[in-house]
């Protein structure tokens, strides 16, 4: 867990930034930069950040074929417009239930095997929403579907960061963020031909496929060298989810991690979600609804996630996070003055890529501030409570807009992510440290 060490704690640190926060066990040492041994390093890295990715994209996909075949699934089922809706929100409380569940799991039993439950978990229920009679059993399905896809952000981010090495940490966990956009891409080309030949019915059916690549990833991974090392020590005296909250240090940065968050995914739901049924109602704007804006949208945010990478392993976490920050403020207040269709889908790019570009930053950022026993249960907690707070931004952001009016809505948006910056302050900068 975070703190500050004394002045009679000799540890190695890469650089004088990375003592910050440093947790109380001795550094696992890397494998040396050059040889057989850096040559398999960098094949295991590669799988671990293709498991990892394949397991966050999955969370993409899930969300948007339920958005795409809701409208079919209500009418198959005769769903009450409530009932309807309530299905995006029963998969959000299982994603928070699971990351809970199986982060914890995690870092108990391991990285690829617990990976491997989850994946399963959600596989079996997706394929089995396909089967649903009526409303009773679609909720169950969909909420332990949700369960499953819970456990796969923090579990990947915290595979992905001790399968790299430290000076390009942030590029690994930036890999694992392209996941969601990927699955997004993915749930956007299918859907609409899957639902128009076969029905809503496939479209589910599809979700058993990802078990197979969780047979894969078990028969074909094992577990990370910072993990077992950690597994064959004693067993820690502080429980994972005390971890975040044992001291004065981890209490700070778990709540600044939180602020960050919530701040992401509010932004995302809020603009994503929101934004683009808005200007399409009130200003006629049916580009803001097509496949074309979404597309663009997500590609301008894939490319943030990795410039993000980049940048951080470079000049550090938090002055990355500040940019991005900085450059959300200003990209979503321009973004509410545009009046054309190429400026909104230019525009959407551009805004993407600082909104969401910092997504690929917190798998390296909470990955440095706590034990590795307690790794994946602070990314799944802190990233899944982010995930409920956000999972409000539509509704919050139309009640302001719809009595203060689109500009204070906007402007609401913007001020977050001013919040967001003061929330840095709480995170020690851990750019190169080792993973404890």
């Amino acid at each position: 867990m975070p703190h500050h060490p004394s002045p009679s704690e000799h540890r190695p640190a890469p650089d004088a930034t990375a003592t910050e926060g440093t947790a109380e066990s001795a550094p696992v040492p890397e494998p040396a930069a050059a040889g057989p041994r850096a040559a398999w390093s960098d094949a295991y890295a590669r799988k671990a950040v293709v498991a990892s990715a394949v397991g966050y994209g999955l969370e993409g996909f899930d969300l948007l074929i339920l958005s795409f075949a809701l409208s079919a699934l209500t009418a198959g089922l005769h769903l009450t417009s409530t009932q309807a809706g309530s299905l995006t929100t029963l998969t959000l409380i299982g994603c928070v239930v699971g990351g809970l569940f199986f982060g914890v799991l995690s870092d108990r039993f391991g990285r690829i095997r617990v990976l491997s439950w989850s994946i399963v978990l959600f596989a079996v229920f997706t394929g089995l929403t396909a089967l649903s009679q009526d409303f009773t059993q679609l909720a169950i399905f969909r909420f332990l579907a949700g369960t499953g896809i819970g456990g796969e952000f923090g579990i990947g981010m915290a595979l992905a960061a001790e399968a790299f090495p430290s000076r390009k940490r942030a590029r690994g966990t930036s890999y694992v963020g392209l996941g969601w956009q990927a699955g997004v891409l993915a749930a956007a080309l299918v859907s609409a031909p899957v639902i128009n030949t076969w029905g809503w019915r496939a479209l589910f059916a599809l979700g058993v496929l990802p078990a197979v690549a969780a047979f894969l990833f078990r028969r074909t991974m094992h577990e990370p060298a910072a993990f077992t090392e950690a597994a064959g020590g004693e067993r820690p005296a502080t429980a994972p989810l005390r971890s975040l909250v044992g001291t004065p240090a981890a209490r700070r940065a778990s709540l600044g991690v939180l602020v960050l968050t919530s701040v992401q995914n509010f932004g995302y739901y809020g603009i994503m979600t929101w934004l683009p049924s808005y200007l399409s109602r009130q200003f006629g704007y049916s580009l803001t609804k097509s496949g074309a804006w979404t597309a663009v949208t997500v590609l301008g945010m894939a490319c943030g996630i990795l410039a993000f990478g980049h940048l951080a392993d470079r000049i550090g976490r938090r002055p990355t996070f500040w940019i991005f920050q900085a450059g959300a403020v200003l990209t979503v207040l321009a973004y509410a003055t545009l009046s054309t269709p190429t400026a909104l889908l230019i525009g959407g790019a551009v805004m993407g890529a600082f909104v969401n570009g910092m997504t690929g930053g917190y798998g390296a950022l909470i990955a440095e501030l706590y034990p590795t026993q307690a790794r994946a249960t602070a990314q799944n907690v802190l990233f899944n409570i982010g995930r409920g707070v956000g999972g409000c931004a539509p509704l919050v952001v139309a009640l302001v807009a719809g009595s203060f009016g689109f500009r204070k809505a906007i402007g609401l948006l913007a001020v977050l992510y001013v919040l967001d910056m003061a929330a840095m302050f709480l995170i020690p900068e851990r750019k190169g440290a080792d993973l404890d």
